[in-house]
């Protein structure tokens, strides 16, 4: 009976861990860019977009299309750290057993 509360109190300490985990992964930040520094992007290291920069020069009425591809690539790259950085810290706190899918519940 001893190792069933064991587990389970452990269960409780990767639980707690991992919410602290998604405060933390909310208040840090991974900021990318395209297009050499036209469009930047910070994301939330949970992959919430927070602020979107683009260079004025960039913006061409003539060339709308190029201006959005600039901001999808560097959205694209700053969740995609998000995620690295998900990946990277829930391997901390699972010591190595992975849980299945991305992002979980997180709010």
């Amino acid at each position: 009976m001893t190792n069933i509360q064991q587990i389970l109190q452990l269960g409780q300490q990767v639980q707690q861990r991992m919410s602290q985990l998604q405060t933390e992964l909310g208040n840090r930040a991974v900021t990318c860019s395209s297009g050499g520094g036209m469009v930047t992007v910070t994301a939330d290291g949970r992959g919430r977009v927070k602020k979107i920069q683009i260079d004025p020069s960039v913006v061409d009425r003539e060339d709308v299309e190029m201006l959005e591809d600039l901001v999808v690539a560097a959205v694209a790259e700053a969740q995609s750290r998000a995620q690295k950085l998900y990946d990277e810290e829930m391997q901390k706190v699972t010591g190595g057993f992975g849980l299945p899918g991305g992002f979980p519940n997180l709010p």
